[in-house]
């Protein structure tokens, strides 16, 4: 993916997109995938980078909700398990088997929550992973040597799968451009444009990284902004009633040390009701999330001190060792976009199901849901606009499309698996300059070479870009990110043909940035 090719593509077609999509994160990428693949003119315009915001800070998990089910919510379960088995078969090389235990320190835990489990499994019906089942003391100890002993009776084992969000996000931006379609980063929509009846028809953006203005012509637009939908909204029709309550989640990143099994802990009810997770990932333990509602969106939230001390504190409930601030390699928030109910006050009962609609100028919206459930929102919104742009019907070709770099046998003790296909073209060029093998920090396994691919075939533009979502340094070690991120910015300036000032300027802004990924004692 070349940007600037991208962009003069852009300047030259002087026809009408037949979708443009507004949102570059898991829902407006999906969005894009399933417009390209069915054949459609299709334009993604996103105002950051490709999974800036919610999309890059999840949990990491592939999964149907156990907490759903809890809820009753039956529907959203059975279609996120259903989507859970799809991408485990079109993105192999990025979506993994996790085995969950549920520890058990009350008599009733263990039936309890073995018979919820054997329903999970159920409703996963034939794309289901493995069966869930009731273990004893000793064989949960075995598989989490770490876990707090003192009164467990036995625990539950079920399994579900876990991904790398922004990875997947890179990939699906990659599937569109292989289908056809154009996915741009830095494009920021200023306006809708709309005709003398008041129908959109187009859209004003603005290249944030040069400053030139664009008027893009759609016969149809989706606003697939996630917790930012509003101000599109907002931008369709003054004094429009929000739809969005931002509710962030944050979670905090510990060495492996602390998890050295290859099983996740899952507590399924904590001091707020919500479900908590620890979690192995990319050689290091996430723990997380917590539920508070905010008010604002935020392109970079912050973690409150009271949601890192939630966490610090039913993490050493569960764990021998207990974790303290100065353990914390890496603490992030992600701000979940849930379409507001009338009537419920705590952001935890809100529905995980997703939101479709559409306005009076034929803006299509998209909102909620959740990154399992990406594709059927994505099919849900393309049919939809489909008949307000009045295109001729194509049916959708995602159920078994194969996403970019799809592999289907790869080495996770490698941390190269996550290019998938694409590993060969890295390994070429290694072959052509054996200094690009060099790993770039001691602690973290990210290579030289990496760098030089995401500039030239990924679209990173910043070395926010690179260490944040193309690598995943900043989330697993942040210190460790910004001392390596000279040598990245030396590497970008080569490849993107800068000056010695946007080195200064880049290396400024993203200490500023790290700051509050990095846990003060």
């Amino acid at each position: 993916m070349d940007r600037s090719q991208f962009l003069k593509k852009v300047q030259e077609f002087n026809n009408y997109w037949d979708i443009v999509v507004i949102g570059g994160g898991a829902t407006g990428l999906g969005v894009g995938v399933d417009a390209a693949s069915r054949g459609y003119k299709t334009l993604l315009l996103e105002m950051h980078d490709f999974a800036k915001g919610t999309s890059s800070r999840s949990t990491k998990l592939v999964h149907g909700g156990v907490r759903y089910l809890q809820q009753g919510d039956v529907s959203l379960v059975i279609e996120a398990l259903h989507e859970r088995g799809l991408l485990i078969q079109n993105a192999p090389h990025l979506v993994n088997h996790q085995s969950f235990i549920v520890p058990s320190y009350e008599w009733w835990n263990g039936p309890f929550y073995g018979v919820g489990l054997k329903v999970y499994d159920m409703l996963a019906g034939k794309l289901g992973i493995k069966e869930s089942k009731n273990l004893s003391r000793e064989e949960t100890l075995e598989r989490i040597p770490t876990l707090e002993n003192e009164g467990l009776r036995g625990g539950v084992i079920y399994y579900d799968g876990q991904f790398d969000d922004s990875r997947l996000a890179i990939n699906l931006a990659q599937t569109i451009y292989d289908e056809g379609g154009i996915p741009l980063n830095y494009m920021k929509v200023t306006d809708l444009k709309k005709n003398e009846k008041g129908f959109i028809e187009g859209v004003k953006t603005r290249d944030m990284l040069e400053g030139k203005e664009y008027d893009i012509n759609a016969r149809v637009v989706i606003n697939a902004t996630g917790i930012f939908s509003d101000d599109i909204l907002e931008m369709d029709e003054e004094g429009h009633e929000k739809i969005i309550q931002c509710a962030q989640g944050i979670h905090i990143v510990l060495d492996k040390d602390f998890l050295p099994g290859d099983s996740a802990i899952m507590v399924p009810h904590t001091d707020d009701g919500r479900v908590l997770f620890a979690v192995p990932w990319h050689n290091k333990v996430i723990v997380g999330t917590t539920d508070t509602p905010i008010d604002e969106p935020s392109l970079e939230p912050v973690a409150l001190e009271e949601e890192i001390d939630f966490i610090l504190r039913h993490a050493a409930q569960y764990l021998t060792k207990d974790p303290s601030r100065e353990d914390v390699k890496s603490v992030f928030a992600g701000l979940r976009p849930l379409v507001k109910p009338p009537d419920t006050k705590k952001t935890s009962q809100i529905s995980r199901s997703h939101h479709l609609q559409v306005s009076k100028s034929g803006l299509v919206t998209i909102a909620g849901g959740k990154w399992t459930t990406y594709r059927k929102m994505a099919e849900d919104t393309v049919d939809k606009a489909i008949l307000v742009a009045g295109l001729e019907h194509e049916k959708c070709d995602t159920y078994d499309l194969r996403i970019h770099g799809w592999l289907r046998n790869t080495d996770d003790e490698d941390h190269l698996y996550v290019y998938g296909s694409d590993r060969i073209a890295l390994d070429a060029l290694i072959e052509e300059d054996e200094s690009l093998g060099e790993q770039l920090h001691k602690d973290l396994p990210y290579i030289k070479a990496e760098v030089i691919w995401a500039v030239r075939n990924e679209m990173a533009q910043t070395i926010e870009d690179f260490l944040a979502r193309r690598s995943r340094a900043l989330l697993l070690d942040a210190r460790a990110s910004v001392q390596m991120a000279e040598e990245v910015a030396k590497l970008m300036q080569t490849e993107l043909n800068k000056g010695t000032g946007w080195v200064t300027q880049q290396l400024k802004e993203y200490k500023e940035l790290a700051k509050n990924y990095i846990l003060l004692a």
